[in-house]
């Protein structure tokens, strides 16, 4: 396997926030099948707090100056009226086959609106994102080519990109990072983006992304589940 070099942070190219151009796209579950692994801790506020993890992760993906538009791909009515109402495009329309199928599909969409944007597919669980951690990772992406940015265990990935006209070929799922890394994408070794790394599946997961600062709708579940 031939071993790709590391993206760091003096490899960012600088953007302009009055230039957006990506296209990012998330997968969002049903929310009665979503996030069944916080169930034992959240209990009945498990499909409302899926809900709210997509919601913040959105909302800042949108506020993301390199972000020209966000692509959600969901078929939950609930979710999908939420997240259109923050200005995502959502597509009903899933295919089945899991959630690389998905990301492909929401893919190809993408490219067929905006051929030329480089695009890039998203976690939808980072209820920490920071728009401007967002906009470094973008940011790092090389010209040509694919790179993913790993998850804060180093196990999965969170981030996924490609420049206009090559494929995405996403294999998120369980051990991803090496997945992608195995398959040509360059690793991103950005420092100082915690909030783009926390995504949110077990109770620690989320305790993590309460400490770095979650958005309004998370808290507000949070806030609930403590009462």
């Amino acid at each position: 396997m031939t071993l790709m070099t590391p993206m760091t942070q003096h490899t960012v190219r600088p953007l302009s926030p009055r230039s957006p151009s990506w296209s990012l796209v998330l997968p969002v579950k049903q929310l009665q099948r979503a996030k069944t692994r916080l169930a034992p801790f959240a209990g009945a506020h498990r499909p409302r707090l899926a809900l709210a993890f997509a919601l913040d992760t959105v909302s800042a993906a949108l506020d993301c100056p390199a972000v020209a538009r966000v692509l959600v791909v969901c078929q939950d009515a609930r979710a999908g009226a939420a997240l259109a109402s923050l200005g995502a495009l959502v597509l009903a329309d899933e295919p089945g086959g899991g959630l690389n199928d998905a990301l492909s599909h929401g893919a190809a969409h993408a490219r067929r609106l905006h051929p030329d944007a480089p695009l890039a597919v998203l976690s939808a669980d980072l209820p920490a994102l920071r728009p401007a951690e967002l906009a470094r990772v973008l940011g790092a992406v090389p010209a040509a080519g694919r790179a993913f940015l790993a998850d804060a265990p180093g196990i999965g990935t969170t981030l996924l990109a490609c420049s206009p006209g090559r494929p995405l070929a996403p294999a998120f799922g369980g051990a991803s990072r090496q997945r992608h890394a195995a398959g040509g994408a360059t690793e991103l070794a950005l420092p100082d983006v915690p909030s783009v790394r926390r995504d949110v599946d077990t109770a620690d997961d989320l305790a993590e992304a309460l400490a770095l600062g979650v958005g309004p709708h998370t808290r507000a579940v949070a806030a609930a589940m403590a009462r």
